[in-house]
């Protein structure tokens, strides 16, 4: 049996008083991030020259704040030390090559702090989450965690509209059994419609929710920009703004979860191009109609619900010639972008992204093969 991992995320309701211990903590979390960040950074820096010297010294701890600022001892402890771990994970991430030096965070970014659970002291029940320092809190829970799922920890995030999130992070014991591979689909990235599939032609038709949202929200962003900083006819118009960004955002990632159910449900293996989606809203100026439609998400979606069922998500590499290649005899000619419609010397005629998206699964099919 395998250990495995899940995430459950709720809508909490705190009291006034517990909402601003919420903030304060993510202030503190903050405040220490950015405190160790420098120190960190200036060693680096002095020493970056010699990298043996650099290794033996010590990085400082958020315990070596708390003399000096004592109300960091008024938060939870454990917020603080995941501070800590991430901005360890941000350094081994830079020395990798994974990643940028890590960078010093504001009170623009995103505000959530990590507890662990220990001793009991994170606990769900009759509507209400035990939280450390924070004792119960309203939750709206829209399912239930099975019994055999252990608490590791839980996030709590406030998103830019002030509402407030708990993702609860749960550990479980599972074998998961590989899944013989019968029913395959093969996905090929559309523009317009999110993908095409192989098998019927069918197209995913994401309905764009963002530039649906467009006009509205230019105009809303328009007269934000005549605010006054600071002000409360600012924040009040701000307000409006992330709300009319966080009901697109929701709308869309409501829809790609269910198209992802869907395809994990159905077939076995899902086969894709692996795409460089940053290189290609740059590349081709489709910036807008790339990022509407989430593919990244997507992905990342289907392959945690594909791999909790033992089924696989194969990646075809993106110099494949899905669509310049003819899925009926094999050979190859030029396609732009203006051609809808493949036609081949041998007689397939079809939609040019259906026959992608059957090139796509024959290589999955081979590659899976191999494997």
């Amino acid at each position: 049996m395998a250990k495995q991992h899940k995430a459950y995320k709720f809508r909490v309701y705190p009291t006034d008083e517990q909402a601003l211990f919420m903030q304060k903590t993510f202030g503190c979390v903050r405040f220490v991030y950015n405190k160790m960040l420098a120190e960190r950074k200036d060693n680096y820096e002095s020493l970056k020259a010699d990298k043996e010297l650099l290794k033996q010294v010590k990085n400082p701890t958020p315990a070596k704040y708390k003399k000096e600022y004592t109300w960091l001892n008024d938060v939870d402890a454990l917020a603080l030390a995941n501070a800590q771990l991430n901005l360890d994970k941000a350094y081994k991430a830079f020395f990798k090559g994974n990643a940028k030096f890590p960078k010093f965070k504001s009170k623009r970014h995103k505000q959530s702090y990590t507890t662990n659970f220990v001793n009991g002291n994170i606990k769900i029940a009759e509507g209400y989450i035990k939280l450390p320092k924070l004792k119960f809190v309203k939750i709206k829970q829209h399912r239930e965690i099975p019994a055999d799922h252990k608490i590791k920890s839980c996030t709590i995030t406030k998103t830019k509209t002030g509402k407030y999130d708990v993702s609860v992070l749960t550990e479980y014991e599972k074998e998961i059994k590989p899944k013989t591979i019968e029913r395959v689909v093969g996905l090929d990235f559309a523009m317009d419609g999110l993908y095409v599939e192989s098998e019927l032609g069918e197209k995913a038709n994401y309905p764009k929710f963002y530039r649906q949202s467009l006009v509205k929200l230019a105009k809303e962003q328009r007269i934000l920009s005549h605010r006054k900083k600071g002000s409360a006819r600012y924040e009040k118009q701000r307000l409006k703004v992330a709300k009319l960004q966080e009901k697109t955002a929701n709308q869309r990632k409501n829809f790609l979860h269910h198209h992802s159910k869907a395809l994990s449900s159905n077939y076995d293996a899902v086969i894709m191009e692996d795409l460089d989606m940053r290189s290609m809203s740059k590349s081709l100026h489709f910036g807008k109609s790339v990022h509407d439609n989430g593919w990244g998400m997507f992905t990342a979606f289907l392959s945690y619900k594909l791999k909790e069922q033992g089924k696989q998500l194969k990646k075809v590499d993106k110099w494949f010639p899905s669509t310049k290649k003819c899925s009926c005899c094999g050979a190859e000619k030029p396609m732009p972008l203006s051609e809808r419609i493949y036609q081949c010397g041998c007689g397939y005629v079809g939609d040019r992204d259906l026959n992608a998206a059957i090139n796509i699964k024959n290589e999955g099919l081979r590659l899976l093969a191999l494997t």
